[in-house]
């Protein structure tokens, strides 16, 4: 047997190589990879001494040669292959160990030219991995040290590797190969070529988007049940998001628990002090703040009680005895935290169909956090672009990651907030955020007392809101209001008035502003304008 060794990150490779070696599979290898095999006492065949033809054109042609090509794609079933080899004398080569320029992480780079993507783009390692991955039925194909342990471990119990693992690898190249000429295109197609520029200006949506998902699992279906689903992930998906739980009970999770539960988590995770968010039909029905997780719990719960009744149930706080005590009296779908108690878990073990997911959360999360670190969306567990399916396309941009600080806020009626009122207001905007439009928010002492969501008409949203505060038994008296978008007339803020509201927060930016300013100075309430709205469809 023969292995081809030419890899860029060299991870593990030593160790591979050490490996074949015991098992009496003969080393090729390129350039620097050789010279550290070579170093590390392996004996060596260098590509150039295989070819014929030293590298060349500063390492752009190493192994774009028959030799190689030849040993890879030759059908060991077909006598003509075998024969040409012979003709030649080119050698079968059995194994390939291959990964590739860093294009990906090169690009990444601030201020990457486009001289360094290009000489980051490789030519002849993917031609060698799609002549391997072609020919899996006689060639192994390794792109990722990952793959390096479980191979050697079938080697050695069988001296060989079965048609499935071959297979698998071989599904594995192709993938890499159509990740990393996606990475490719994605870049290229979105410069817009300056001469002379070093650094290239970049349009934020090239020109072509190739999409890069890893499956994580086929659901039973979708959101209906004559309708097929799958799960995917991104490629490299952000820290602390929903795709990198680990779920540590219950039953398989569905198309709609996995939205609902993503609604809940990045509403959730949005805070910094201790808060549970409980999701139902992709909409909070319930946020809360407290001390710990079971105050935070028994606020949100008590805002809407009946829609809470099957809900997704999101903390930013491990999850103790108590707050597992209060969650498992209810029906609950799914629960979700960073973390929990040993006595927790063996509470929710009683209800095995509940399904517990554990999600670390991001190195920061909450508005403060991630300012004072100066972290980016993606080191934040949030997603930098939005995507909506519609007939033959999709809708792209960038995501709704605005974060409103006090200092943003413009108060435009004559009644001043007092501290305790801009509280509520901004935790109002905050939930009012991940509320579907049009979408009213009735809050308190860091409470949601009453949510109106995806009403065609803002007026509706504030009337359900105020009815859902009824049936919760919870007075509006001296509460906060966020309105996701700007009050087109005094209708709606007349309606949270009259139901007790004395501060409103809202975007502004109609043409009837001033008349709905001059009623809020009219009925006495406080009215703060943020010049951002959060439409969420």
């Amino acid at each position: 047997m023969r292995a081809l060794i030419s890899v860029s990150d060299k991870t593990g490779i030593v160790e591979l190589a050490q490996s074949l070696h015991r098992l009496g599979v003969a080393l090729l290898s390129t350039g620097g990879t050789a010279k550290l095999l070579a170093d590390s006492g392996l004996p060596v065949t260098e590509v150039a001494e295989l070819t014929g033809f030293p590298e060349m054109l500063d390492g752009r042609v190493k192994t774009l040669h028959p030799k190689v090509h030849g040993g890879l794609l030759a059908r060991r079933d077909l006598p003509a292959h075998m024969a040409a080899l012979k003709a030649h004398d080119i050698a079968t080569i059995d194994i390939l160990v291959v990964n590739l320029y860093p294009f990906e992480s090169t690009v990444a780079r601030p201020g990457c030219t486009l001289e360094d993507a290009i000489e980051n783009i490789d030519i002849g390692g993917p031609a060698m991995v799609r002549s391997a991955a072609k020919n899996w039925k006689d060639v192994a194909v390794l792109t990722d040290a990952s793959q390096y342990p479980a191979v050697i471990s079938e080697l050695e119990a069988s001296g060989r590797l079965a048609d499935k693992t071959r297979f698998a690898l071989s599904v594995a190249a192709f993938n890499r190969i159509s990740q990393y000429d996606g990475a490719i295109s994605d870049y290229l197609s979105s410069i817009e070529f300056e001469a002379g520029a070093s650094v290239p200006k970049r349009s934020e949506y090239p020109g072509q988007s190739n999409g890069r998902f890893v499956k994580l699992q086929e659901l039973r279906y979708g959101e209906n049940p004559h309708q097929t689903a799958a799960f995917y992930r991104d490629l490299y998906p952000a820290p602390g998001s929903l795709v990198t739980a680990q779920q540590l009970q219950g039953k398989e999770l569905s198309y709609n628990n996995i939205a609902d539960a993503d609604a809940a988590w990045e509403c959730v995770k949005s805070f910094e002090a201790p808060a549970c968010v409980i999701v139902k039909h992709a909409n909070p029905c319930g946020v809360a703040l407290g001390k710990d997780a079971l105050e935070s719990y028994t606020k949100a719960f008590q805002t809407d009680p009946t829609s809470a009744f099957g809900g997704i149930i999101a903390f930013n706080r491990p999850v103790d005895k108590t707050a597992a005590e209060a969650v498992s009296k209810q029906f609950v779908e799914v629960l979700m935290a960073p973390g929990y108690s040993e006595e927790a878990l063996a509470i929710f073990k009683a209800k095995a169909n509940v399904r517990v997911l554990q999600i670390a959360l991001p190195t920061a999360y909450g508005t403060a956090d991630a300012a004072r670190g100066g972290l980016s969306a993606w080191d934040q567990g949030l997603n930098l672009t939005d995507v909506k399916r519609i007939g033959s396309g999709l809708l792209m941009q960038s995501a709704d990651n605005h974060v409103l600080n006090r200092a943003d806020l413009k108060v435009v009626t004559t009644r001043q907030p007092t501290e305790q009122q801009l509280d509520d207001l901004m935790f109002a905007w905050q939930v009012a955020k991940f509320v579907k439009s049009n979408a009213i928010v009735f809050c308190k002492d860091g409470m949601t007392m009453g949510v109106g969501a995806g009403q065609m008409s803002r007026l509706d949203s504030a009337r359900i809101a105020s009815i859902k505060a009824g049936h919760a038994q919870l007075s509006l008296q001296g509460t906060a209001v966020a309105s996701d978008a700007f009050f087109p007339f005094r209708d709606g803020l007349d309606v949270v008035i009259d139901q007790g509201a004395t501060c409103v927060i809202q975007p502004g930016g109609s043409m009837r502003d001033q008349e709905v300013i001059d009623a809020a100075n009219e009925r006495g309430v406080v009215m703060v304008t943020t010049g951002v709205r959060h439409f969420r469809h």
